[in-house]
């Protein structure tokens, strides 16, 4: 059977060649009438009389002389106009050319242009360098354009998607774990292409498009590609920011053709990642873009045009849902939104088993434990964490990778490697060493807080001095007030500890007090725990997914009253950690001279002397009574 696209591709190579050389005509008439115009604006014709009566009167400045013509320039003349009149060949210029040799007029003879050379580079020359510049300018911009030049010009309106036909994705439900809701809402995209006159027997209609929504890092691309290759369909993944181009409709183009070249492999899965790119609501209050505005039109259209009982879906996924355009999300477009959020205890273990199943391991490695460690953390976090670990199992000279290699490497993502090279002062490091211990040491006397599981001040490359890690015993998804309170408390520890022993304020304690403020600014503006504001909500929170950064909404003044509620807090906070070192004093200067000594400790020695002294000071009492 005859390829038609490869007789077809010639002749429209052909018609562009064409288009470009007429273009380049065009440009090269009108040209050389503009350079005509121009020079015939400064040009005048006189009679030769004049030019005689000119020559008599001095007024001459310069002349040429031809066999044709006599151009001169005058002296006074503002507009420099070059003056011309035709030479009368019977009559004799010896007298008039003595007259300007008097007057001291230059003068000079031309000899005859060669009209020849004049029409070979107006009318040659400079075409055919017009044509090879623009040749090449094209030539770069098909390139550019995903086209291969004029040989394949008429893919620049193609789609970019990379097309994983059947298995080709070689990602299955099996390599995703942590998302176990977010996989059973794709079950049924999954069984419906397999199964589609079971749906439509009573019908159903497969849902059109799913949305995927979630932080970066969550496992958004590996599901779609998941669910293709459960379903065993071709897969059709394209980014949003393909869409974009420099020239207006050429996204509205792919997009005609990502559901063209879907609907002939039906069933078929069409995946946009970052979906936002082109999604973006349309809003012409500060004016809009035609080419972005054209594509998410021409999307909009192409989903409400195919059939869904033909078995294409569509899978998107983003991370900022609220700014997506309404008619995108309505019903019968992305009838499903689906929650791809951070995973809980259970879904990071999980995690972890699958980043590790081609991991060598050691026979101490206790993946729950750090999955424990691990909270918030998303799947592209926790492979990261487990190839930090391979990597340092290797550094080290071993064959396995053994449960430090993987706290080791929780502890780098968290505050960087040590800086072995930088060394403290005897007085820093004390400073250091009883910041640290006041964090732990409030963490460690207050209920409901999280116990600490190591202290250390050996420097790191994140900018931290030391620091003090806490691991929870449990998943926690609600905090009480008093749970808040401690956690500013033990976040305060660190500048109390400073200010109860040496009776200074470092600049240690900034990243303490920025979580601290933040935390607090959240309990009195979002979670209504202020008695003085009472339960008003003054802050919104955007780009839940992102940063999660929240801005006021309220009136200044309170605002105001806010700001100092947050103030009262963190200040109620702070005296009661340092009332607390205070007290504690024996102990605090106990703990810190043990981390002196050995730089790091965990937990277990942490709580060895808090017990020691609890049981000292209940025997004491026990004396007493």
């Amino acid at each position: 059977m005859p390829d038609n696209n490869r007789n077809r591709q010639p002749k429209k190579s052909n018609k562009i060649l064409w288009i470009l050389l007429g273009v380049v005509l065009i440009i090269t008439l009108l040209g050389n009438q503009m350079y005509e115009i121009i020079l015939g604006a400064k040009e005048k014709e006189v009679s030769y009389d004049t030019f005689l009566d000119d020559v008599s009167e001095d007024r001459i400045k310069d002349v040429r002389i031809t066999d044709g013509f006599i151009t001169y320039h005058l002296r006074e003349d503002e507009e420099d106009y070059m003056y011309y009149t035709t030479r009368i060949s019977e009559l004799n210029l010896q007298p008039t050319i003595d007259e300007l040799h008097k007057n001291g007029v230059e003068f000079k003879a031309i000899p005859p242009e060669d009209e020849s050379s004049s029409f070979l580079l107006s009318w040659i020359v400079m075409p055919i360098l017009l044509y090879a510049f623009f040749y090449f300018v094209l030539r770069m911009v098909m390139k550019k354009s995903g086209g291969g030049g004029f040989g394949s010009i008429g893919s620049i309106g193609k789609s970019k998607a990379k097309v994983y036909m059947e298995k080709e994705t070689g990602v299955t439900f099996r390599d995703v774990a942590g998302q176990d809701e977010a996989k059973e809402s794709l079950v049924e995209i999954i069984d419906f292409l397999h199964n589609p006159k079971k749906y439509t027997a009573i019908g159903a209609k497969l849902p059109k498009g799913a949305l995927l929504v979630g932080s970066p890092g969550t496992g958004k691309t590996l599901l779609a590609k998941a669910v293709a290759g459960e379903a065993h369909v071709p897969f059709f993944s394209i980014s949003g920011s393909d869409f974009v181009e420099m020239f207006v409709g050429v996204g509205a183009s792919r997009v005609r053709d990502l559901f063209q070249e879907a609907a002939k492999v039906a069933p078929a899965i069409i995946f946009i990642d970052e979906i936002d790119a082109i999604g973006r609501s349309r809003d012409s209050r500060f004016g809009g873009n035609d080419e972005r505005e054209q594509t998410l039109n021409q999307l909009l259209a192409e989903i409400d045009g195919f059939d869904s009982s033909k078995g294409v879906v569509i899978l998107a996924a983003t991370n900022r849902p609220e700014i997506l355009d309404k008619a995108l999300l309505r019903a019968g477009r992305f009838d499903r939104r689906i929650i791809v959020d951070r995973p809980n205890l259970e879904g990071r273990y999980q995690t972890l088993l699958v980043h590790t199943r081609n991991i060598r391991l050691a026979e101490d490695v206790d993946l729950r434990k750090l999955a424990q460690a691990t909270a918030g953390a998303v799947g592209a976090d926790l492979a990261n964490l487990v190839n930090e670990a391979a990597l340092r199992a290797v550094r080290m000279g071993r064959q396995t990778v053994n449960q430090q290699d993987l706290l080791t490497s929780f502890e780098t993502v968290i505050a960087g490697t040590e800086k072995k090279g930088t060394v403290l002062t005897d007085i820093e490091k004390r400073i250091v060493a009883y910041h640290e211990v006041g964090h732990a040491l409030v963490a460690a006397l207050r209920k409901h807080s999280q116990p600490v599981s190591k202290i250390t001040i050996v420097p790191h490359t994140s900018g931290a001095l030391g620091y003090t890690m806490q691991m929870p015993e449990e998943e926690k998804y609600l905090n009480s007030k008093e749970e808040l309170l401690i956690q500013l408390q033990t976040l305060l520890g660190g500048r109390a500890a400073e200010q109860s022993v040496f009776g200074i304020q470092t600049s240690g304690a900034a990243n303490d007090i920025q979580k601290a403020t933040e935390l607090a600014r959240r309990m009195v503006t979002q979670l209504g725990m202020s008695d003085r504001i009472g339960l008003m909500a003054l802050s919104t929170q955007r780009d839940e997914y992102l940063d999660g950064q929240s801005y006021m909404d309220c009136a200044q003044t309170t605002a105001a009253k806010a700001d100092e509620e947050v103030q009262a807090i963190l200040s109620g906070c702070y005296e009661a950690a340092k009332k607390l070192l205070v007290e504690k004093r024996a102990l605090l200067d106990e703990i810190a001279l043990h981390l002196l000594q050995k730089e790091t400790i965990t937990g277990d020695e942490l709580m060895a002397y808090v017990n020691a002294d609890a049981h000292c000071l209940n025997a004491g009492e026990g004396e007493k009574v």
